[in-house]
């Protein structure tokens, strides 16, 4: 029995907690919350994406990409599922991707002020040569517009300290943000190359390109899975206990 009785709306943030999943208002796939986005209506009466699901009011979910929220928009499917005039932006579908983008930025400012975050070529290589250090790496991080040789020597130290036994784990390589937005996020000029740290404020970093990613790809991948070049990926390294 699913989560929620109401295939259409959900009746607020606070009212069903537990659920898990949602009905994607335009494919109408139930599908766990974490691929979906919510959207509300404005007190002014226009729709808004709700990304951490705490907006009040009764919200509408959409599958996590950007062609399923053009398509409700071209749909007037917020019209529908709302029950009510709303104002819709044309431009709702990459207004919600920048608000995708500010948080995964926001999130990685807040890792690197918690101190779970190294930049910089020379210092990422650095900690990577270090075996204690190495096992505290949460992730990779490459800006999408930085040039392929670095991005190619950084990933190759890491498979060339690949564990080959059954305790080997992967790290993360995120390049879903530009060279301008890690500079923002880190309060620095020219970041190509980060390593994150582990920590509470890395994972949701992790968790917020995650989200970014789905809502780029999703569409590539007919089961709403990132597509195989993802700017998410995973290279192998040995795991390795501190002392």
């Amino acid at each position: 029995m699913l989560a929620f009785a109401d295939p259409e709306l959900d009746n607020g943030p606070r009212t069903n907690r537990s659920a898990t999943v949602r009905m994607c208002a335009v494919t109408r796939q139930v599908r766990p919350i974490d691929e979906l986005i919510r959207f509300v209506v404005s007190p002014s009466g226009q729709v808004i994406p709700d990304l951490k699901r705490k907006l009040p009011g009764r919200g509408l979910w959409v599958s996590a990409s950007h062609r399923a929220v053009a398509e409700a928009v071209r749909r007037h499917q917020f019209g529908k599922g709302f029950k009510r005039d709303v104002q819709v932006a044309q431009t709702l579908p990459a207004d919600t991707e920048a608000l995708l983008v500010r948080g995964a930025v926001e999130a990685l400012a807040m890792a690197a002020k918690a101190g779970q975050v190294i930049s910089g070529f020379s210092k990422v290589e650095g900690v990577l040569a270090q075996r204690q250090a190495k096992a505290s790496i949460e992730a990779l991080i490459h800006a999408s517009d930085g040039a392929a040789d670095g991005i190619r020597k950084l990933d190759a130290i890491v498979r060339q300290n690949a564990g080959i036994n059954d305790e080997s784990r992967e790290i993360p390589v995120v390049t879903a943000l530009t060279s301008e937005q890690l500079d923002l996020a880190l309060g620095r000029s020219n970041v190509i190359h980060a390593a994150l740290l582990a920590g509470p404020a890395s994972k949701t970093f992790l968790s917020r390109s995650q989200i970014l990613v789905r809502y780029r790809m999703a569409d590539d991948d007919k089961t709403g899975n990132p597509a195989k070049n993802s700017p998410i990926q995973t290279v192998r390294t040995s795991t390795m206990q501190q002392d």
